[in-house]
């Protein structure tokens, strides 16, 4: 938890104001004992109404000290608990947004938004509480047991025998339940993870009649977290009922003897009182124990799963540019040298001794079956990924020697699953350009073929877009993120399969749009229409380059290609009958 406490430290000053009154409510608390002793001694035994009075009134105005120290104890340790959540959320966020596509894919994404919410909340409650009642308690229970021996150490010995069981017993408890709420944040994360696909899946559900199935489904995951909870909970429901037993044991061998000093005039009536007083307190400060050890289980759980991702210093991508090393001057070059890839804990190459070159401004089509690496190719382009073997040189830089801003902002890609966000159609567009006028991004949109689609919409370029485009339908998302890849007039265009959704004729418009554009476009396509006016084509199978070249020359030299637009024209004759 070392990493977590440091972005407690901002807030020492107030952390420390939160402690010093917390210590105040304390010192009235361990203070009122005695003074209960003077009452009971001084005045009721000596029937002395002044004193009563006196102390009485002490004690209230000491009551009242302890109140507003209270609240304002609450008001400092909530303004260090809440910025505390705060910085580390961000912390975390802006962990994750460095992170290589490989790390990134090392979590499960419900398993990073668990930590992001639940994992965060969990030792923020911590903190705060900690400030409040859990350092509190201990310091109680020493403090009470100090008082104790101060009032009468013979009958304080009683008390502080089992102590140190107790303390030992506790110790043993936390260890165990911190393994079991570690297994539980872990059944949290599948259930989100769960929660999540089937949200997203929602309309596929939906159609194939599985909603029962899916309600199925989570019920054996959702019953595994309750098991889980259940167990951790059950352990720390063995802690109070211990304590409790082994506190009030202490208490009526206190009374007990206490009875027989009273009577051999060996201690006075408000010493057995205070230090009974002072056993309840321990005893009341002890049964919170098993919530403060269950609240401190989970956090220490979360803290170890919100460091894993803090401490990860390899998998980062590089954004510090080599000082020894210029960034070239625009030129929308691209060279694969002998370039071998294999995704992370996999055995299998995707992309295989792969060489081909791309001058500037030209269109290269890059087919094949899938799985043949297509969409693999284009990530490595935008250095989502190191590659194994050979290099990638951009503009006649290796890639591993860019830096990473720098590149990508050559760079404009489209996905091939479009990817809109909640917001204007106007912030979709300008998401990669904030910076860009109404007059560039009609430019852009009338280039992508949708910007008559957005003037017919109530709000033109003001509309709202739905989360994740609900309200689009599949070609007008990809032409928008076209549009938003065409705004930022970068070097080179980046189109993995996302003109799937365009008809022909919007898709052949697009790309005499995009003809006088300088830009070096890669296009991964199945159709052998959009390939045609490709300066070269890429014909992948299973990883290897099978063939390169323009459409006549793999029309008499490729056999695989021959055999794709055979596919192709026979399905176009189809259509037409």
């Amino acid at each position: 938890m070392k990493t977590i406490f440091q972005y407690i430290k901002t807030y020492k000053i107030s952390a420390s104001i939160a402690f010093m009154l917390m210590l105040v409510e304390l010192t009235v608390e361990l203070t009122q004992p005695l003074l209960i002793r003077k009452i009971i001694d001084d005045g009721i035994v000596e029937k002395d109404s002044h004193t009563i009075w006196l102390w009485g009134s002490i004690m209230m105005l000491l009551a009242l000290l302890a109140f507003l120290a209270g609240i304002s104890n609450s008001f400092f340790a909530g303004y260090a608990a809440q910025n505390f959540a705060y910085d580390l959320r961000n912390a975390l966020f802006q962990k994750i947004q460095s992170f290589t596509m490989t790390t990134f894919l090392r979590f499960p994404s419900a398993s990073l938004i668990t930590r992001l919410t639940n994992d965060v909340s969990q030792v923020q409650q911590v903190f705060f509480m900690s400030l409040r009642i859990m350092l509190r308690a201990p310091l109680v229970v020493l403090g009470s047991l100090i008082m104790a021996f101060y009032v009468d150490a013979s009958l304080a010995i009683y008390l502080g025998i089992g102590l140190p069981f107790l303390a030992i017993f506790m110790l043993m408890m936390v260890k165990k339940s911190i393994v079991q709420f570690s297994a539980v944040q872990r059944r949290v994360d599948r259930v989100n993870r769960m929660i999540q696909e089937n949200l997203q899946a929602m309309r596929l559900v939906k159609a194939y009649l599985r909603g029962v199935y899916e309600a199925s489904r989570f019920e054996k995951v959702a019953n595994a977290l309750k098991k889980d909870t259940s167990s951790a909970l059950r352990l720390m429901e063995y802690i109070q009922p211990i304590l409790l037993i082994v506190m009030n044991l202490a208490m009526l061998v206190i009374l007990w003897f206490g009875a027989g000093q009273i009577q051999k005039e060996q201690t006075q009536i408000g010493d057995i009182a205070a230090i009974v007083n002072y056993t309840m307190r321990i005893t009341g400060s002890f049964s919170m124990f098993a919530f403060i050890i269950t609240l401190f289980s989970r956090a220490k759980a979360s803290a170890d799963r919100m460091e894993e991702i803090l401490l990860i210093e390899d998998g980062v991508e590089n954004v510090i540019l080599h000082p020894q090393i210029e960034v070239p001057s625009k030129k929308g070059e691209l060279v694969f040298e002998n370039v071998s890839f294999q995704y992370p804990r996999t055995d299998r190459y995707v992309l295989k001794n792969i060489s081909f070159t791309c001058k500037q401004g030209e269109k290269v089509a890059i087919m094949g079956a899938t799985g043949s690496g297509k969409s693999t190719l284009l990530q490595l382009i935008t250095n989502f990924y190191e590659v194994e073997e050979g290099r990638i040189l951009v503009d006649g830089l290796d890639l591993k020697e860019w830096n990473v801003e720098k590149l990508r902002q050559i760079i404009g890609y489209v996905p091939q699953r479009a990817l809109l966000f909640t917001g204007t159609i106007f912030d979709n567009i300008t998401w990669g350009k904030t910076d860009a006028t109404l007059e560039e991004v009609m430019t852009a949109t009338k280039q992508a073929q949708i910007h008559d689609s957005v003037m017919h919409f109530p709000n033109s370029y003001q509309t709202r877009v739905g989360q994740k485009g609900v309200n689009l339908s599949g070609g007008q998302k990809q032409r928008l993120s076209i549009a938003r890849a065409i705004l930022r007039k970068p070097e080179f265009l980046l189109f993995d399969d996302s003109t799937s959704a365009l008809d022909i004729k919007t898709e052949s418009a697009l790309w005499d749009a995009l003809a006088d554009e300088r830009a070096t476009m890669l296009v991964v396509t199945q159709k052998i229409q959009t390939a045609k006016d490709a300066d070269q084509i890429i014909l992948l199978e299973n990883g290897v380059l099978s063939a390169c070249g323009t459409h006549d020359e793999l029309m008499t030299s490729s056999t695989l290609y021959q055999r794709i637009a055979q596919s192709q024209a026979d399905l176009g004759e189809k259509s037409d009958d």
